[in-house]
């Protein structure tokens, strides 16, 4: 997890299963939803503090984006990544 997931208050984590069925809807509907309509649009419903949590998390994971009007779109790409970690004409930079 982050740190800063780790240093909120947090009563109860969201299970794996209700964070892959986030995922897929955002992947799915990228770019469709601000944050309080996606909420409101997911298939199955849940308590908005779990919600906040599974948010933050695939947000700092670099996982969905926001832009500045605040919609929400998928930006993981594990493909193009590898694509680009294997050229050997490209370093990486910490």
């Amino acid at each position: 997890m982050p740190q800063a997931m780790l240093k909120r208050n947090i009563l109860h984590y969201p299970q794996l299963d209700t964070i892959l069925r986030m995922e897929d809807f955002i992947r799915e509907n990228s770019g469709e939803y601000k944050k309080k309509a996606l909420w409101e649009s997911l298939p199955k419903k849940m308590i908005y503090q779990t919600f906040c949590v599974i948010f933050d998390y695939l947000s700092e994971s670099g996982k969905i984006a926001q832009d500045k009007e605040g919609w929400i779109v998928w930006i993981w790409n594990p493909e193009l990544v590898q694509k680009y970690l294997n050229k050997p004409n490209l370093s990486w930079r910490k």
